[in-house]
């Protein structure tokens, strides 16, 4: 069976390119967009590993890992966070928040599949 990633991204292209890559590799994908329901998709969805972007629609993606990992249930989920936010603080703050990984847009196709391949694997 096919590992699980949800990729929690607004922008299409974005979207549209993680996909097809991690189809290509054999993953099985979801989507979604907006940040304020993306716990609910995430409990619904049970990925292997989340793609998690910062800046969403109605809930920036620090506030859902925070809130990600103070559920039980699903606080254990790997997080690539992935965002176009490349200061010092924000990957201070992501991992912080408990983020597994930090990765900045423009990103490289290998070293995403890289990256959730190892959470996936082996998430510490």
């Amino acid at each position: 069976m096919a590992r699980h990633v949800l990729l929690v991204e607004d922008e299409a292209n974005i979207v549209e390119a993680i996909r097809f890559i991690l189809l290509r590799d054999g993953w099985s994908v979801s989507t979604h967009s907006n940040g304020a329901t993306a716990l609910d998709t995430i409990r619904s969805v049970k990925p292997d590993v989340i793609v998690l972007d910062v800046m969403l629609p109605n809930k920036s993606g620090f506030d859902i890992l925070q809130d990600l990992r103070a559920d039980p249930a699903i606080g254990n989920t790997p997080v690539l966070m992935l965002t176009a936010r490349g200061q010092k603080k924000d990957r201070d703050t992501a991992m912080a928040f408990g983020a597994n990984h930090f990765m900045t847009k423009p990103f490289s196709n290998s070293d995403v599949i890289d990256v959730i391949t190892r959470l996936c694997d082996d998430p510490t």
